[in-house]
């Protein structure tokens, strides 16, 4: 083992590297070798997007350590069993050999190996067993997802405790930000002038840096939102439009009613993506797609859709199959069109071929979206493009137009009690926390979903929204399924536009009552969270008080005289443009009284 192994590493490794980028580091990698070599620091955080070569440039690293003395031994703490494995077999292709099994319970480290790997939960059980080997020998610890180790206080506490005297620490992350403000171990942090502690990186290679440089796939999001209906847990019937503004319980539930397996929406989603995806197989043959689901019975689900849709079968991939690491494997090596997973797949799955994704999950925080696009950007050759549907919820719309937003760790940062939609893991959680005042009291009634069909609503692209509101199966949505699986971000920016006016071509000349959808581009048609329809719903109502303070007239009276005026349910149930109308016709009163 030398430095000159390492130093004829693929870029992408132990992924095969892209177009034009074999035979040299890539330009951050190198950047990011020089700044360490040069400051020869302790601790060094790492931020680079998915797919942009952290391993190649952390063994690079190691290789350095070890040929030079500095270290004698390394320690990879990784987030999964499956990514130790991933460390484990592309160190060897090097000459440095990990052992992935050390538990410690079998005594002292096998010599014959340069470190081991591990995972977090593992150090958590066992701190002090690692704190003993790195105070024994000069230790390298690699901290691949250094965001992990804030996942819990226990856990943040035992990878102090075990890696606090190594000799050198070098954490890596993809996504530096989390949704809590657990501290992360061995990252700095940065108070601003706002008071507010921040992560501080050494160095920083963000998406879109990577996407200029054609170190990763650009992403298509294909948006989808529909007719849902379902029963509360109250039991009354309700009847929404997934996209639509609406309030913050009534997007939760519609959302969870699309992605019920008995509706309608996830088929027709799922076969839309099928089409998608032989598109992109006519130029990528080897082109695979997954699905991230929530839970085990719905994937169990999506992969009986996929066979009945596509004709062939689905890897299924849960979080407690005692061979999901082989099915990964083996997905990642053949030409087979799906796989679905539940959330393991978020980190760890490293199989280049995924070109088309459906979130198909209710987890929403932006660590987790931004994990799992993570899954589909890792470029194999120049021109691919990624493609992955969603839900039009406004949050995961929100994710994708920010997906090359830098965020740091905040510290000192509160969470508000408004913050967020439903989510599935906060709800587990919930559920097992909760103290029931009698053994076995239940809800008289529980959430139920009871239809839903789903249409085609935007694509989002490079921070831009295109195309009309389509039904499923039509021409327009064809239109966007069929663009070519090889493009240069330029081109997709452009024939997504040339789609768009295509569009709005056809839809001019349509005659008023077959214009069942909506007209308007994406861009005219704004998503509107559920925070600003509660800022409409309030302004409207100070401009109510006030015209009663001005007319004498009652609050009840000036709502009903509004609704005649501009049309429309009451405010509660009001849409934000029809509120935007409402308040433009108060104002107009107030200007033309004067």
């Amino acid at each position: 083992m030398s430095t000159s192994a390492a130093s004829h590493l693929s870029p992408a490794f132990p992924a095969r590297a892209p177009w034009g980028t074999a035979g040299k580091l890539r330009a951050w990698q190198q950047g990011a070798l020089d700044t360490y070599l040069e400051r020869q620091p302790r601790d060094f955080l790492a931020v680079a997007t998915p797919g942009a070569g952290k391993t190649t440039f952390a063994l690079r690293i190691a290789s350095e350590l070890l040929d030079r003395h500095i270290v004698q031994q390394l320690t990879i703490v990784a987030p999964t069993e499956h990514l130790k494995k991933q460390w484990a077999e592309a160190a060897a292709r090097i000459g440095i050999r990990i052992d992935p099994n050390y538990s410690g319970s079998s005594g002292p480290a096998n010599r014959e190996y340069h470190g081991v790997a591990v995972t977090y939960a593992g150090v958590g059980v066992h701190p002090m067993l690692h704190r003993r080997r790195v105070e024994n020998r000069k230790t390298l610890v690699i901290l691949d997802e250094i965001h992990h180790a804030g996942d819990s206080k226990s856990w943040g506490d035992a990878v102090f405790e075990a890696f606090e005297p190594a000799t050198r620490r070098l954490a890596l992350t993809g996504t530096p930000f989390r949704s809590d403000t657990n501290p992360i171990p061995f990252v700095s942090y940065i108070e601003g002038s706002d008071g507010i502690r921040r992560s501080a990186a050494d160095y920083t290679y963000g998406y879109g840096h990577a996407l200029a440089d054609h170190v990763v796939r650009p992403v298509i999001f294909m948006s989808y939102s529909g007719e849902m209906r379902w029963r509360t847990k109250s039991g009354d019937e309700v009847a929404a439009s997934l996209g639509e503004p609406m309030t913050k319980d009534a997007i939760n539930q519609a959302w969870r009613t699309a992605l019920d397996p008995h509706g309608s929406w996830m088929p027709q989603v799922l076969r839309a993506a099928d089409k998608r995806l032989t598109e992109v197989r006519k130029s990528v043959p080897d082109a695979g797609a997954l699905v991230i689901a929530t839970d085990h019975e719905s994937a169990r689900a999506y992969a009986k859709m996929i066979r009945e849709i596509s004709g062939h079968g689905a890897t299924v991939v849960l979080s407690d199959d005692t061979g999901a690491s082989k099915k990964i494997e083996d997905f990642s090596a053949d030409d087979s069109r799906w796989m679905v997973a539940v959330r393991m797949v978020s980190e760890g799955v490293d199989v280049p071929r995924l070109a088309v994704g459906v979130f198909a999950t209710t987890i929403s925080t932006p660590l987790f979206f931004a994990q799992a696009v993570g899954r589909f950007v890792r470029a194999r050759r120049r021109g691919e493009v990624a493609s992955v549907f969603l839900p039009s919820v406004p949050t995961l719309l929100q994710h994708a137009n920010e997906m090359e937003v830098e965020r740091d760790h905040v510290l000192d940062r509160q969470k508000k009690a408004e913050e967020g939609l439903y989510d599935a893991e906060d709800a587990l959680l919930a559920e097992a926390n909760q103290e029931k005042d009698t053994p076995g009291e239940q809800e008289q009634f529980s959430f139920e979903a009871l239809e839903s069909e789903a249409r085609f609503d935007r694509v989002l692209y490079d921070g831009n929204e295109f195309g009309l509101q389509a039904h499923t199966g039509s021409e327009e949505e064809e239109e966007y399924l069929g663009i070519p699986g090889l493009l240069e971000p330029d081109q997709v920016q452009m024939l997504l536009q040339n789609r768009q006016a295509r569009q709005l071509a056809r839809s001019r000349k349509k005659p008023d009552e077959e214009a069942d959808l909506s007209e308007k581009t994406a861009a005219q048609r704004p998503v509107v969270t559920h925070r600003q329809l509660s800022g409409l719903r309030k302004e409207l109502n100070t401009l109510v008080a006030a015209w009663h303070h001005r007319s004498g007239q009652p609050h009840g009276v000036i709502h009903n005289e509004l609704r005649r005026v501009c049309g429309g349910p009451p405010t509660a149930q009001a849409s934000a443009g029809q509120l935007q109308d409402r308040i433009s016709k108060i104002q107009q009163w107030a200007t033309s009284s004067r």
